[in-house]
């Protein structure tokens, strides 16, 4: 298969050629050299984002309905499918369909996913740590008491600590209960990955309120009780009290 950027410059220059035919009008614009290069960016746009995807041909085929011959002529630009054809794709390879008459492939603009885990796991590995022992100062323990209540040795708890060791999800739970935490304080927060895995949880607990409840929630014309709710939660208990207090003498 051709190369994107071999195909991108033979088309640019294509394009040059027909804008310099048009200045001179003695020189036919080779109409059929301009589809023939755009077929082939679009098949390579296609295998792109198909193999981003993890997807195979014949994935790709049994969705469309098509034989996967036909998914392997249009990523060599045989032939090229239709508008409605590639928004489908989109929709099932996870792309915007202005990829496909883009002029950037996903590979080129992707980095390397392993690189990013593994700097991802090792940064991670240190705030635990960090967090670890910040928690373990506040109850005023020594790295031998939180060692002593866990069962490990010193020496092992100091490199958690550090990040030096992935500290494994067991152990974790144990320290997190030496010094009085809970899962939720080791959690990543800052990062996409953090707000994912944030919305997740807010929805396994939104999707666990009664019915009523949800269709309540999900209708916005009731954001302002949702906010008076909100409100409410918010005031120290003596200021609630009060409140109460007088609704109750309205309504007597």
């Amino acid at each position: 298969m051709a190369d994107f950027k071999d195909i991108s410059a033979r088309l640019k220059s294509a394009r040059a050629e027909d804008a310099a035919g048009e200045a001179a009008a003695d020189r036919p614009i080779d109409y059929g050299e301009s589809y023939r290069i755009r077929a082939k960016m679009v098949g390579v746009l296609i295998r792109d984002a198909r193999v981003n995807a993890g997807r195979t041909p014949a994935d790709c085929a049994q969705m469309l309905r098509v034989a996967p011959e036909q998914i392997e002529q249009w990523e060599f630009g045989e032939s090229t499918p239709s508008l409605p054809q590639l928004e489908l794709l989109a929709y099932y390879l996870d792309v915007p369909v202005s990829h496909f008459w883009g002029m950037h492939t996903l590979q080129s603009s992707r980095d390397d996913p392993a690189a990013a885990q593994r700097e991802y796991l090792a940064l991670r590995d240190r705030l635990i740590g960090a967090l670890l022992r910040q928690a373990r100062e506040e109850l005023g323990l020594s790295v031998a008491d939180l060692a002593a209540l866990s069962g490990m040795t010193p020496a092992q708890l100091e490199q958690y600590e550090l990040g030096e060791v992935a500290l494994p999800m067991h152990e974790l739970t144990v320290l997190a209960n030496g010094v009085r935490k809970n899962m939720d304080y080791f959690l990543e927060s800052s990062s996409k990955i953090g707000e994912l895995l944030r919305m997740r949880e807010a929805w396994k607990h939104f999707t666990a309120l009664p019915e009523d409840l949800r269709q309540f929630a999900a209708n916005p014309l009731n954001l302002g009780f949702i906010e008076i709710a909100l409100m409410f939660s918010q005031m120290p208990t003596d200021k609630l009290r009060r409140v109460g207090e007088s609704v109750l003498n309205i309504t007597m």
